[in-house]
């Protein structure tokens, strides 16, 4: 087994339904640009309010993934 040598970068992903769907449209949409997606960890949640009601969330999530190997 190789040693596995990682990147990772952080999305933010927006939704009105709540913060597990905000988190999985991040992933599922930065899995349609990357592979090799290993986890991930939310490091912010935020929501918009409007008119005093939530509007939408949006969660930050930091992305791990594998680099390709040579």
């Amino acid at each position: 087994m190789s040693d596995h040598i990682y990147k990772t970068i952080e999305i933010t992903g927006s939704s009105k339904q709540s913060i597990e769907d905000a988190a999985g449209k991040a992933l599922k949409r930065t899995g349609e640009s990357l592979h090799s997606l290993r986890w991930f960890e939310v490091t912010e949640i935020r929501g918009h309010v409007e008119d005093g009601d939530i509007d939408h969330w949006q969660v930050t999530v930091k992305i791990g993934f594998t680099l390709d190997e040579k």
